[in-house]
């Protein structure tokens, strides 16, 4: 089995093309296949290489290595389409030898105003086959004159071209509603329904799995496997994948490119292990595989033929699973940009990285995404007790006589105290209880306020012993210096007298 994902370097690697990506690599990978990777960029104008290069990080930062490609090599290369261009012309040549290709000297002008006239009589679009008709000698002598011409596929009259799709079945195709299309285009370059049978027959492909905006293009390919002499591949279209308003995923959806969802936070094995679930299911009603499993049990026929709709939700959900699952070391890593794009800037350091992957399970637990890691630590690196009796929704209930005799009480308990662990924040927390009389919400409300400044967070047993643990860090090891407990305390208490 040899499969292959040709995208055009022309912008970002759209999330529908990297599940295409994404279901060929699956294919290959359970199948004992080979992966190919070949970059369509005879769309001189368009193509970049910064796109290009952005495409290899995009299925890289995915996992989906391959096993030829521009960049790898291969036994069946160039992999690059404007480095075969001099395939292209001798398989053009070899057509018009075999009069089943003929030179079209027909104007763009002349072109529309057909199309126009077709739209005005109601008859389809296709080309008119003015050229068709035109005899070797009538070809050679405007040539010579320097007219520059295309080269059209002479298409057979009276045809039915059928094909067995592996997720739609039986696909048929009359040749009355075809018309000739164009190979290769009067600057030289060959256009993408001749280039791909070239490259898809050289390379021995042996499925073509693609969208299925494709399938209108499948019987003029056919055509021109026959012509050629070529064994047609394998076809597999797949369903779009759509927005939540069930049109095709674009730019007013939100994001919608790898490196976007990407730049948001999301882990690559979440994002695959989504994209996998869009139009198939690994069976068995699970849902969170890892990508080897997902490449174990995918088939092409267990694909759906309904259109996918992306759920942001959802991916959100499959991402808060790998968050906790991975190793706070890699998230504390993946974080630091978000950190420095918040105002916390981070420097590499095995202390403080070792404390920010600590901290890491305080964060993962409850955020949906990379990005969303800073705020949820936020209160170990910002602390101000003033801005927090200012704010009504957390200092608010700081004006009652009970939470500020908690407050007081913790100052005192801390003084004198060791940084806090769990137990040591426990014994002290029962030991506030004891002097003040107050209880659960009473008491560890005022507590959290006074310790982190804000009115929600993290878990006090978690969040408490991480205070203390960063402030006993010395001052380079690479992460913003950290308040303790104790001195949290008393600037507290001293906002709070400066309040009153």
């Amino acid at each position: 089995m040899r499969v292959r994902f040709a995208p055009s370097p022309t912008g970002h690697l759209h999330v529908g093309n990297a599940r295409t990506a994404l279901f060929n690599w699956l294919l290959a990978r359970g199948n004992g296949g080979t992966f190919i990777l070949r970059i369509e960029d005879t769309d001189v104008e368009r193509s970049t290489q910064v796109s290009e290069a952005a495409i290899f990080h995009d299925l890289g930062w995915l996992g989906l290595n391959w096993d030829e490609g521009p960049d790898v090599g291969g036994a069946r290369g160039p992999y690059r389409q404007s480095e075969r261009l001099h395939l292209y012309a001798s398989y053009a040549k070899e057509l018009l030898n075999a009069g089943h290709a003929y030179y079209c000297f027909c104007s763009i002008a002349q072109l529309d105003a057909d199309r126009q006239s077709a739209i005005a009589e109601g008859r389809p679009t296709q080309y008119a086959g003015t050229c068709r008709r035109l005899t070797r000698d009538q070809t050679d002598a405007r040539i010579a004159a320097g007219e520059r011409p295309a080269i059209r596929f002479r298409v057979p009259e009276d045809r039915e071209v059928a094909f067995e799709d592996v997720v739609r079945g039986e696909v048929r195709f009359q040749t009355d509603i075809i018309g000739d299309p164009v190979i290769v285009r009067a600057d030289g370059h060959p256009a993408y329904n001749f280039a791909v049978v070239i490259d898809d027959a050289l390379m021995e492909v042996t499925h073509v799995v693609r969208g299925e905006d494709h399938i209108s293009n499948t019987p003029r390919q056919i055509l021109l496997y026959e012509a050629l002499g070529f064994t047609p591949p394998a076809f597999a279209h797949l369903a779009l994948v759509l927005g939540p308003d069930h049109s095709p995923l674009s730019k007013r959806h939100g994001a919608t490119s790898v490196a976007e969802f990407r730049a948001k936070g999301y882990l690559p094995e979440a994002l695959t292990n989504y994209l996998a679930l869009i139009g198939w299911s690994p069976g068995h009603g699970d849902e969170l595989l890892p990508i080897d499993e997902l490449a174990r049990r995918f088939s092409l026929e267990g694909v759906g033929h309904s259109a996918g709709v992306f759920d942001e939700e959802k991916l959100a959900w499959v991402n808060r699973h790998y968050l906790k699952m991975a190793d706070p070391i890699r998230i504390a890593e993946l974080a630091v940009p978000y950190f420095n794009e918040a105002g916390v800037q981070m420097a590499p350091s095995s202390r403080g990285f070792e404390f920010l992957a600590s901290a890491m399970p305080m964060a993962t637990g409850s955020v949906d995404r990379l990005d969303q890691v800073p705020s949820r630590l936020a209160f170990l690196f910002d602390y101000d007790p003033e801005a927090a009796l200012r704010d009504e929704r957390v200092g608010g209930e700081m004006r009652d006589a009970g939470a500020q005799a908690v407050v007081r009480a913790l100052a005192e308990e801390l003084a004198a105290a060791p940084r806090l662990d769990r137990e040591r924040f426990r014994a002290t927390a029962n030991a506030v209880k004891a002097r003040t009389g107050q209880k659960a919400k009473a008491l560890f409300h005022p507590i959290r306020v006074a310790l982190t400044g804000r009115a929600e967070g993290p878990e006090l047993d978690l969040a408490i012993p991480a205070i203390d643990g960063g402030a006993d860090l010395p001052g380079d090891a690479g992460i913003p210096k950290i308040l303790g407990c104790r001195e949290r305390a008393a600037a507290f208490v001293e906002a709070l007298e400066g309040a009153s």
